[in-house]
């Protein structure tokens, strides 16, 4: 689990726009037009069109993609009964999840209100604001009240998170834990340890799958919940068994699954022992579960285990799918979160472990292939694949149990909404952070002299991305970072030039020879090149002393380029290196390639490019849809950079028919799906949204990722390297440092997966 201080976590919900959410206008604003139409008198239209036809508040509001967040701070987090006012951190969290893993617009609503009756009554009175509502942190037994009267006597999707997000995705882990031991639902022996808002839905919900009831014992802090105790309320007296026991030892004994949403330490190495073989423990208590992970592995070598950590296998984490769900449910426009929908949520989310896991999460997760079993029986959050998974099935329950108001008829065409929304507001990169911080890797900073090079290496030590080395002399380093306040705490510097490297510079020249030798390189040329920073710190890639270097920001790129095809290579089987920029725009994630290494492509240049960018795409989960650009369209031009491209076009198409390529075409057919179906309906391309653009020559693609830039219409993660054998990436002269820290984390991603390669390399060999 991420560690940080009580001063960190202060400084981050504090420094600039103190909290975590804002409200951005989604319309022009600019001219005295734009303001009439937005307010007054242009906003009387859409007031009386809903006055007549409420339904119409989906067209012209935001009421369709917004959700409450309400509390009134009863029971936060492990916080407990902290008032209203207090809980509002939390709060905005949510609303921040809810928009970076499913676009969905939050406003928080801290009501200061512990009557249940008032408190639904302020719900009730708001509602019209909202196309759903998150009950979050209220405590039980009111927190069952509110949200049963609430489904009642509203028509938008309710739900208390607490209850039925733990209740879903530990579902969904129970169906696969069951598969992997070949028990049944029906037969199986439960013991709920907890009575609480979470333990009451989760039991519900196993019931609903199958689960009975006489095989069911809960506990709660005065011991087993039986049919002789008189201290039982409403919600408890359900789950009463009418068997002769009343501790959890007596209860867990012979049992087969245990489910923890209590306190710390109160299931014991013996307990677990006295379970039924293969048992299934989910341990859910936070920070700290009911038993730690060291014990209840050596406990029972059969175990199934889950928590609710980050830092070991199975963590049922409500973030798999309360975005999901609510996005489902808002696409349909919902009158409710049902049973149906709720189950179709379990079964989508147990379904998505069983399929092939794309390299970009094993990657996060540093496992060389997540495969189901008993170490991954529910999805790892960072799976990109959740929210295109999750929301179709959730929408597809809705509309089959009559709840829905609004059908989906084209869900190849709502996937790929869901897939723009996967790039919007910088997820994308937000994930490869993320996937970094797993496993952060060793990155050689060669060119440290450089101011911003410098920061960027403070910036990516500070985001716990990667191990910063900085190439250079550690006097002059030190005097830049003492002027311009950076903190070189932790960051190791390596002064490539000072006698006490000769022995790794010979080392390197020996290596370095050997490899080139027959290309004419000498160990004297071997040996001089190692005084540069660039050989040196590619040396130390190729060698394994680090994973990636980064460089570029005042290097001649040509000159960079021929030291890695030097010292690391390209890649069997191409003859041509390749650089992508990842733009990230309102109308979602566009490829551009090539953007920085061929001036002049010849055609089979363009194929390797090509070749390249689609797997590269692939590796950040998109499936490639990729027009080849030009100043023609198939065929009208038939000499020049048009040919070439045609050639490409034609290339593939008879060598690589699965891959979705087409072309020549002007930027606007690629880009108007439209306009290109109805004047080309022959292309490939047809009914499909370009993701991908291939660019006949360097001019034209550095201009266009330039251009959107500097107008504002996209965020960029770029350079991209495609094609050398190790990580080595190669940023603009005119970097920032964000963009700097940005490549770093795509490096790191990049080393995660030449790790993974290089195993599957040597299993093969095997």
């Amino acid at each position: 689990m991420a560690k940080f201080s009580k001063d960190d976590a202060l400084k981050y919900h504090s420094q600039g726009k103190p909290g975590k959410i804002e409200v951005v206008p989604t319309k022009p604003y600019s001219s005295q037009r734009d303001l009439s139409l937005a307010y007054s008198p242009g906003v009387a239209e859409p007031c009386l069109e809903i006055e007549k036809n409420p339904e119409t508040a989906y067209e012209y509001t935001a009421k369709g993609n917004l959700v409450a967040v309400i509390s009134n701070g009863t029971a936060v987090l492990g916080l407990g009964d902290i008032g209203a006012m207090a809980g509002k951190p939390v709060m905005e969290g949510k609303g921040l999840l809810f928009k970076i893993f499913a676009g969905i617009d939050v406003f928080d609503i801290e009501v200061n209100e512990k009557d249940p009756e008032k408190f639904i009554e302020v719900v009730k009175a708001i509602s019209p604001t909202f196309g759903g509502i998150n009950l979050e942190d209220i405590k039980a037994p009111e927190c069952f009240e509110i949200e049963e009267r609430l489904k009642k006597e509203l028509d938008i999707p309710i739900m208390h998170d607490d209850q039925h997000g733990t209740a879903i995705i530990s579902a969904a882990g129970l169906l696969n834990a069951l598969e992997l031991t070949g028990k049944k639902i029906e037969e199986i022996k439960i013991v709920v340890n907890g009575a609480g808002a979470a333990a009451n839905s989760c039991t519900q919900l196993y019931m609903m799958l199958g689960a009975k009831l006489e095989n069911i014992v809960m506990v709660d802090s005065k011991g087993v919940i039986n049919t002789k105790r008189t201290d039982l309320n409403s919600r408890k007296k359900p789950f009463a068994t009418s068997r002769d026991i009343t501790t959890l030892a007596e209860a867990v004994a012979g049992s087969d699954v245990f489910l923890g949403l209590s306190v710390a330490g109160v299931l014991s190495k013996e307990m677990v022992q006295t379970m039924n073989e293969k048992p299934i423990v989910f341990a859910l208590a936070n920070p700290n579960p009911e038993i730690s992970y060291e014990d209840a592995m050596s406990a029972r070598p059969d175990i199934i285990f889950a928590t609710g950590r980050s830092d070991h296998p199975n963590q049922i984490n409500n973030v798999l799918g309360f975005p999901y769900i609510f996005r489902g449910a808002l696409d349909v426009r919902a009158k409710c979160i049902n049973e149906e929908m709720k189950i179709a949520a379990v079964r989508a989310i147990a379904e998505l472990t069983k399929k092939a896991v794309p390299d970009v999460v094993n990657a996060a997760y540093n496992i060389k292939r997540l495969t189901f079993g008993t170490e991954y029986i529910i999805p790892k959050p960072l799976d990109p694949r959740l929210l295109t998974t999750v929301a179709p099935a959730v929408a597809k329950a809705a509309m089959e149990s009559g709840v829905a108001r609004k059908s989906i008829d084209d869900w190849d065409a709502y996937n790929n909404r869901l897939r723009d929304l996967m790039g919007s507001d910088n997820k994308m990169l937000r994930r490869f952070y993320e996937i970094a911080r797993q496993n952060p890797k060793r990155v050689v900073f060669s060119e440290s002299n450089h101011l911003n090079m410098l920061k960027a290496a403070e910036a990516a030590l500070a985001e716990k991305i990667c191990y910063p080395v900085l190439l250079g002399n550690e006097e002059k380093i030190g005097n830049i970072a003492a002027e311009n306040h950076i903190d070189l705490t932790g960051i190791e510097i390596i002064n490539l030039r000072h006698d006490r490297e000769e022995a790794r510079r010979i080392r390197y020249a020996r290596y370095l020879a050997a490899k080139r030798g027959r290309e004419g390189m000498t160990f004297d040329e071997a040996y001089e090149k190692m005084y540069e920073r660039n050989y040196f710190g590619m040396m130390m890639v190729e060698t394994g002393e680090a994973d990636a270097l980064i460089t570029g920001v005042y290097s001649r790129y040509a000159d960079s380029v021929k030291a890695a095809k030097e010292v690391v290579g390209i890649r069997d089987g191409l003859n041509h290196i390749g650089a992508m920029h990842i733009m990230n725009t309102k109308k979602g994630i566009f490829f551009l390639a090539d953007t920085l290494f061929n001036r002049h492509p010849t055609t089979e240049t363009l194929i390797d490019i090509t070749k390249l960018t689609y797997n590269t795409v692939k590796f950040f989960n998109h499936e490639p849809v990729m027009a080849m650009l030009s100043y023609s369209n198939f065929g009208s031009v038939q000499s020049g950079s048009p040919a070439s491209v045609h050639e490409v076009v034609r290339t593939f198409h008879e060598q690589f028919p699965e891959i979705c390529v087409d072309g020549e075409m002007q930027v606007t057919f690629a880009l108007n799906q439209q306009l290109r179906d109805e004047k080309f309906p022959f292309s490939k391309l047809k009914g499909k949204k370009v993701n991908t653009l291939i660019f006949p020559n360097l001019s034209s693609a550095n201009t266009a990722y330039k251009m959107l830039i500097e107008m504002g219409l996209a965020d960029t993660i770029g350079p991209i390297q495609m094609g050398l054998n190790k990580p080595i990436h190669i940023v603009d002269v005119e970097s920032s440092v964000r963009d700097i820290v940005n490549i770093t984390a795509v490096a790191v991603l990049d080393a995660m997966v030449n790790e993974q390669r290089e195993w599957n390399e040597k299993v093969q060999e095997l």
